[in-house]
């Protein structure tokens, strides 16, 4: 990868970013703001304290706020998966840009979301100790953490089995050994149970679904965008017919 490849591709990253966040936006807008909404209302509803000014108006904060917030985690996440790409292409197996992106939103996904998810999902408003929520946020965090840099060793550890095992059996053990450092972290780190009784457990559930769907479509949308755009870029075609019957190479030579 030269200088000129890596900024091409750290732009289209962050395109494709983009568009993912619009298509996150509004899968968060339509599946999850009726939930947060019906969560606010039986946290009100069940609290004794009234009255107090809002900073930031609930209107604000499922619109503005909101897209603010998808829109520029998609640009940053684009930008970081594009730079992921640039070192990944080539090294982690015989596959093109379009099958080397998708891995890398699948990994990410899996990753960056699910993983962490599973030990600690996402709360609506209305459930989880407001004293324990800088310890929650903390770990889970650490959980992101841990779940990406295990993964990492679990593909280097697969690159180094493979020549005795094969491709196949050197994948297999590795994600094995994956899932045993993640199942000891599930273990041995602290878990929360602060759902209130009287929550109702579909509401929560909806919520979850909701959250892991928004993350979903955004890692879905920037694979299949950031594919298409780093194909056109890095795989030229063979040549273009000129108006006078000649050829010309394709423009995306010069930066692959």
């Amino acid at each position: 990868m030269n200088s000129i490849s890596v900024r091409a591709l750290l732009v289209r990253g962050m395109l494709a970013g983009l568009a993912a966040g619009a298509l996150a936006l509004a899968v968060a807008y339509f599946l999850g703001e009726s939930r947060v909404d019906a969560s606010i209302a039986l946290e009100e509803a069940h609290s004794h304290e009234h009255g107090g000014e809002e900073l930031v108006s609930r209107t604000m904060q499922s619109t503005a706020g909101l897209a603010t917030g998808v829109l520029v985690f998609g640009v940053a996440i684009g930008g970081i998966a594009a730079l992921v790409f640039c070192y990944a292409l080539g090294r982690i197996g015989r596959f093109g840009p379009r099958a080397t992106a998708a891995l890398i939103a699948f990994g990410a996904l899996l990753t960056v979301y699910v993983v962490p998810f599973l030990k600690y999902p996402a709360n609506p408003p209305a459930v989880g100790n407001p004293d324990t929520i800088g310890q929650r946020t903390t770990l889970f965090f650490l959980m992101v953490v841990l779940s990406v840099l295990l993964a990492v060793a679990a593909v280097i550890l697969g690159k180094r089995l493979a020549p005795r095992l094969g491709n196949w059996n050197a994948s297999i053990a590795a994600s094995a050994a994956y899932v045993l450092a993640i199942g000891l972290a599930y273990a041995f780190l602290p878990s929360f149970n602060e759902v209130g009784k009287d929550f109702p457990a579909s509401l929560l559930w909806e919520f979850r679904l909701a959250t892991l769907a928004v993350q979903a479509t955004l890692w879905t949308t920037f694979g299949l965008v950031f594919g298409y755009l780093t194909e056109r870029l890095l795989v030229p075609k063979a040549g273009a017919v000129t108006a006078g019957g000649g050829t010309t190479s394709h423009p995306a030579a010069a930066a692959s």
